[in-house]
């Protein structure tokens, strides 16, 4: 008999607001939500899970059991809302590495700032790992960047500390029979002019891209049954992580507005317009 999945799945609270000084992300009186990489991971582990239980969303290929969702999130005490957001979506329960309020923004992969600084993406890779081997974990499921520093860079490091296959930007995960008791993870990701398909076997670390699904809403009744999941409270000292830092935000800066556009008469008109810009 096969190994069941047991899943982790990292999220992040983000800000995506620069601040006057623009040497970070604002994270005073600004609202404050779910990466939408990591609702999708959440989704997607959720789906996998329905996929082997019996009901009318089981799969009709071969699909792993999932025995366990666990959802974590490191930064300061609001990081509790976007956990119980995503038990609220199905993960079964969570904990929270807090590491005080963030003074300049924050590290993706389900981690923001310390006090003084940011929770890098190494920083943040290692706390997984580390998470991973506590938990016994042989799946990762996390978004490929989180929107306030776009990094991309904390699954890679992960796959890299645990010595495990990874698979990035997935828009789709499937699961294969390895004819030996176990299983082997097909996922799909679209690249410049097509599309490419890699495959390993279990563990695996799987980051996820916009085209992978469509999150569900959190229901009113799995909201308040969100609230009586266990949501365990830890420190970086628990996992003996380091939270210091190694790089230093020089500039951050919003992109420019974008110009009005304007209209042509016809399209010898349209023709002259794009030489002017030197377009063509």
């Amino acid at each position: 008999m096969s190994t069941p999945l047991k899943i982790l799945v990292p999220v992040k609270r983000i800000k995506p607001r620069v601040n006057s000084t623009r040497t970070a992300i604002e994270t005073a009186n600004v609202k404050h939500s779910m990466n939408p990489f990591d609702e999708l991971s959440i989704e997607a582990a959720v789906r996998l899970r329905e996929a082997s239980t019996p009901g009318p969303k089981k799969s009709t290929s071969p699909s792993p059991t999932v025995s366990d969702i666990l959802a974590l999130s490191a930064g300061p005490a609001k990081c509790v809302d976007v956990l119980r957001t995503a038990m609220a979506m199905g993960a079964d329960r969570a904990i929270h590495v807090e590491i005080g309020s963030a003074k300049a923004g924050g590290g993706e992969g389900g981690a923001e700032g310390e006090q003084g600084g940011e929770l890098e993406p190494l920083g943040v890779a290692k706390l997984l790992a580390k998470v991973v081997e506590a938990e016994g974990r042989n799946m990762v499921i996390l978004g490929k960047q989180s929107i306030d520093d776009d990094s991309n860079q904390t699954g890679q490091m992960l796959a890299g500390l645990l010595g495990w296959g990874q698979a990035t930007q997935a828009s789709e995960i499937v699961f294969e029979e390895d004819g030996q008791g176990g299983w082997k993870v097909r996922v799909t990701k679209e690249v410049d002019g097509g599309v490419e398909t890699v495959r390993s076997p279990l563990p695996m670390v799987v980051t996820t891209d916009l085209r992978l699904n469509e999150p569900r809403y959190a229901s009113l009744p799995n909201i308040m049954k969100a609230k009586k999941k266990k949501l365990e409270k830890k420190a970086l000292a628990d996992y003996g992580v380091d939270g210091g830092r190694r790089l230093r935000v020089v500039k951050v800066e919003e992109p420019p507005p974008r110009k009005g556009g304007g209209k042509v008469e016809d399209v010898d008109g349209m023709i002259s317009k794009l030489k002017e810009l030197g377009a063509i």
